[in-house]
């Protein structure tokens, strides 16, 4: 869990997120100071020695859960100026209004000078959480705080390290390249060198030299293992039958196995009965809006290869594979209808894949699942795509939550890195951090077509 929850979530968003988290404790004590106790709450908390502390310490952790829930401690999100200002307001704005409307004191009890005090305190906060995750997005652009990883290898296999590195904005890595013959660990230490990076195999000597770097407290990776341990993704150019064989993975547990099958049970009904107000309101919608079924029933594939009736809310129109064809969703797509571009936009149209999941055709998290037609397509064109097909299809998954929609067979390959990533390394903690990214990628409507 450890593993899991370290990688995504940096160790300088951890602290940023402690941080923060101790100022709005403090930002709020000073507000209930002013606003005094909710009175529906102060039965249970006047148990409390001090009531103000107990209220304004679960706040601030629902203040720091928000945050989280919404990508603010992705570290790329400090690049966004747009999208930090927008995300810090909404996790401002959404527990604050909470805390407001608790609040013992009504609005009309507030003096002037209080209501000043309490805007000028909401105001400071703002601006201070701002404030600093704008010097660290400057650092990350300036790679003041970023590790240096010297790679090593053949110029092609370099080459599409480095690039591979520099596209994952906000990482805090910095891959530089170095002639091997003055690897050595002392110049590696002068040059601030955190960890080598072997992107093709190397000779005797540069192996030697590594070893000793190793052996003297400098991490070493191969391209493939520093791929999975950082960027969370399997490296498809130099996966090999033997690394799925043979290394640890790609397994889980008849335990793992029931807790998971639960967890889809509990959750998937407590969302379909949530959520029954909604579909009740898209499927009015989807029937005014155009004509044809409120409901598109379609087969796709499923764990082992099997196949089953995938369902979703009609978001194109009835005939819009009129000559059988199976065809990629593309952006602006014309057949898709007025209604359905908010549906896929918001992701509203796969919530009646809520049965699927309860029916066991589908799980909560895993990849998602392609129709036959495209899976035979890309098994052709991109080795061990089937191999995702032995867990079952997801609601969401990691692909979705670290990669935009796909539409051609090279969207489909670099999905598929994050999709064996997770055959791989999948656990209950891991489902739940996608869980919770999804509601950030469909409150910004990350990759929607």
């Amino acid at each position: 869990m450890r593993h899991t929850a370290g990688h995504h979530l940096p160790r300088a968003m951890a602290a940023l997120g402690l941080f923060e988290c101790v100022l709005s404790f403090a930002v709020i004590d000073s507000i209930i100071q002013i606003a005094g106790v909710p009175s529906a709450m102060h039965a249970i908390l006047s148990m409390l020695p001090r009531a103000d502390i107990a209220l304004a310490a679960v706040l601030a952790v629902l203040i720091a859960a928000a945050a989280f829930t919404i990508g603010l401690y992705r570290p790329e999100i400090c690049l966004h100026r747009k999208r930090l200002l927008i995300a810090t307001g909404i996790a401002a704005v959404s527990v604050f209004a909470v805390l407001r409307c608790l609040s013992a004191a009504p609005p009309a009890s507030l003096t002037g000078a209080q209501a000043m005090y309490m805007a000028e305190v909401l105001a400071a906060w703002l601006a201070t959480t701002t404030l600093i995750r704008l010097a660290w997005g400057f650092a990350i652009s300036r790679t003041v705080t970023a590790r240096r990883i010297l790679v090593l290898g053949e110029p092609r296999h370099v080459g599409a390290f480095r690039a591979r590195l520099r596209s994952r904005r906000g990482r805090r890595l910095d891959p530089i390249v170095q002639p091997n013959h003055t690897l050595s660990w002392q110049v590696l230490r002068q040059s601030s060198i955190w960890a080598v990076v072997v992107a093709s195999e190397p000779d005797g000597q540069t192996v030697e030299s590594l070893l000793d770097c190793k052996l003297r407290g400098i991490p070493v990776f191969s391209g493939a293992a520093f791929q999975e341990r950082y960027l969370r993704r399997i490296d498809l150019d130099t996966l090999t039958p033997n690394d799925l064989l043979l290394t640890k993975g790609f397994t889980t547990g008849r335990t793992s196995a029931i807790l998971k099958r639960s967890c889809d049970l509990a959750v998937g009904t407590a969302l379909l009965v949530l959520l029954l107000p909604l579909m009740a309101m898209t499927a009015v919608a989807v029937k005014l809006d155009s004509p044809g079924p409120v409901f598109y029933r379609q087969q796709r594939v499923g764990r082992f290869d099997t196949t089953f009736t995938l369902f979703k809310f009609r978001s194109m129109t009835a005939d819009a594979e009129a000559n059988g064809s199976p065809r990629w969703a593309q952006k602006q797509d014309p057949r898709t209808t007025r209604v359905g571009r908010f549906m896929r936009a918001t992701r509203i149209d796969e919530l009646p894949q809520l049965t699927n999941v309860i029916r066991g055709e589908m799980s909560l998290v895993g990849p998602r699942p392609e129709r036959r037609h495209f899976v035979e397509q890309l098994a052709r064109s991109i080795p061990f795509y089937r191999q995702r097909t032995y867990v079952k299809p997801g609601l969401t998954g990691w692909a979705q939550v670290n990669f935009p929609y796909g539409a051609s067979i090279e969207d489909a390959r670099e999905k598929l890195a994050y999709d064996l990533y997770y055959v791989k390394n999948r656990t209950i903690m891991l489902d739940a951090l996608i869980l919770v990214s999804t509601i950030r990628v469909v409150l910004f409507r990350e990759g929607a077509r």
